[in-house]
């Protein structure tokens, strides 16, 4: 049997990097590319707590639980302006998001 090494973690990890970036760079709506940085984050946390696996230290997993809390904070105000956003012009599209103006 295969054992799942450092590599295969790794491998994982920049093959989600590389879908989150081709997600952030092709969506013009705005809460799929809340879902594209959200697949950015959690790739680096598989990098993050595979590499402190591998070294038997937990900086690696504390920088993780950072990043999470950091990514639920983002969410949360990030949702909170799309709400607002929508209420007052009925739709997400980038495209006309070109001015925040109030």
């Amino acid at each position: 049997m295969m054992e799942i090494g450092l590599n295969h973690y790794l491998i994982l990890s920049t093959i989600l990097f590389a879908i989150g970036l081709v997600g952030i760079m092709r969506r013009k709506n705005l809460l799929l590319l809340f879902f594209a940085t959200e697949i950015l984050l959690n790739s680096v946390n598989i990098a993050f707590a595979a590499i402190s696996h591998y070294y038997n230290d937990l900086t690696g997993q504390m920088f993780a639980f950072f990043v999470i809390a950091i990514a639920a904070s983002e969410v949360a105000v990030g949702l909170g302006l799309l709400i607002v956003w929508f209420k007052r012009h009925g739709n997400v599209d980038l495209d006309t998001m070109s001015s925040m103006r109030g």
